[in-house]
């Protein structure tokens, strides 16, 4: 009897949420759930197996990154990293220095963390961006001029627009500042050049399944010589900073996809641009009304955050979704909420097309043909809405 697969037609376009593992990484990832299953803290050779993965992962990582071994670190994903840069310099330091700063288009795992130690008592800064997302990087110079800031924590690509900080102005301000500067990279990383070599970066945050790798891991860069306070306790795991017995499955897929970016992301990332401006084209030509939301040019290669006028985006996204194509309004973290994005609303967007955004993300498996399947779905979707609506 033959099974029709229901997933075989469908069109996936959220792959700033999550994206699908990459067969070779399953296939690294699958002899540490089967026969190589030893506790990399043991000593026997089940457990030396265990940790010579481990290392090969970290190596794989740090030469994705252009960071050494010793300065990565393997954590849950993306959000204990960003907690453990964040709580993790606040803790160690003295109180000479409680200032924190970031800006208005973080992601949760960043701004309810420096929420959280504005309640204790921590000032915070929280920078604006302009109309695309972006950070002025005078506005940093200026928040910093009192001298008595510890950390600024920046995005590096927002995960809802795909807009690119100035991450490398950001950085050099802060050197010269004496500041911790911390990036959220969880979505920039394999779609930009990161070297952490030149970056004047000390801290930065990447997850594994938006690289085509598993969920629950992700890395913590610390570049030498940065202190923190570890956020678990109960064993030496991680070289102190991280207890808990190692993932070793999760790592191993980490450091296979971290691998796989290193060799083959450039090849991907020309078409997968060519597809999201094939996109954008094609909406344009079909539908008045329609804004993108973003830098138009310095932004993610696969991310279009699109509004569309006299439509409500949640029922656009349910509609799409009936008919096999998947997409999202934003963050995935915020999924369920009734509130307009925080990140459109910073960006000054009015509450009707904040709350008519849908977000295509495209991945390496996308096609022309799929794309041309969207134009043509989404178009007639949206007309249907509107009418609807008068």
């Amino acid at each position: 009897m033959n099974v029709k697969n229901p997933a075989a037609n469908r069109i996936y376009l959220d792959h700033n949420a999550t994206t699908p593992l990459h067969p070779q990484v399953l296939e690294a990832m699958l002899p540490y759930l089967r026969e190589n299953y030893g506790n990399a803290s043991s000593i026997h050779a089940e457990g030396r197996a265990a940790r010579t993965a481990i290392d090969r992962a970290r190596s794989q990582v740090a030469k994705l990154l252009g960071a050494n071994d010793d300065e990565i670190y393997f954590t849950s994903g993306g959000t204990e990293s960003n907690n453990l840069a964040i709580r993790g310099v606040v803790e160690q330091a003295d109180r000479e220095k409680s200032r924190l700063v970031t800006s208005s288009v973080e992601h949760h795992a960043v701004l309810q963390p420096m929420q959280r130690l504005a309640e204790q008592g921590f000032e915070l800064s929280i920078l604006p961006v302009d109309k695309y997302g972006s950070v002025n990087p005078e506005d940093l110079q200026h928040s910093l001029a009192a001298g008595t800031t510890l950390l600024v924590s920046v995005i590096a690509a927002n995960n809802e627009v795909g807009t690119l900080q100035p991450v490398e102005k950001l950085g050099n301000i802060c050197r010269q500042a004496g500041v911790i500067f911390h990036v959220d990279a969880v979505q920039a990383v394999g779609r930009i050049e990161i070297d952490l070599c030149s970056l004047p970066v000390e801290l930065l945050s990447i997850s594994g399944h938006k690289i085509y790798g598993p969920k629950g891991i992700g890395a913590l860069y610390v570049r030498r010589g940065v202190k923190l306070q570890p956020q678990l306790f109960g064993g030496s795991h991680e070289r102190g900073f991280r207890a808990g017995t190692e993932n070793v499955a999760g790592i191993v897929g980490l450091g296979e996809a971290c691998e796989l970016l290193r060799v083959e992301s450039g090849q991907h990332n020309k078409q997968i641009r060519l597809l999201r401006d094939s996109l954008w084209e094609g909406l344009q030509k079909k539908l008045d009304g329609v804004h993108l939301n973003g830098h138009p040019e310095n932004r993610l290669i696969n991310t279009l955050n699109v509004s569309f006028e006299g439509v409500e985006g949640e029922a656009l996204l349910l509609n799409l979704d009936l008919k096999g194509i998947a997409c999202s309004s934003g963050s995935a973290c915020a999924s369920g909420s009734l509130e307009p994005s925080h990140v459109l609303t910073a960006m000054g967007m009015p509450p009707e097309l904040a709350q008519a955004s849908v977000r295509f993300s495209l991945g390496r498996d996308n096609t022309a043909d799929q794309i041309e399947r969207v134009i043509e779905i989404v178009a007639r979707v949206v007309c249907r809405l509107r009418s609807m609506n008068i």
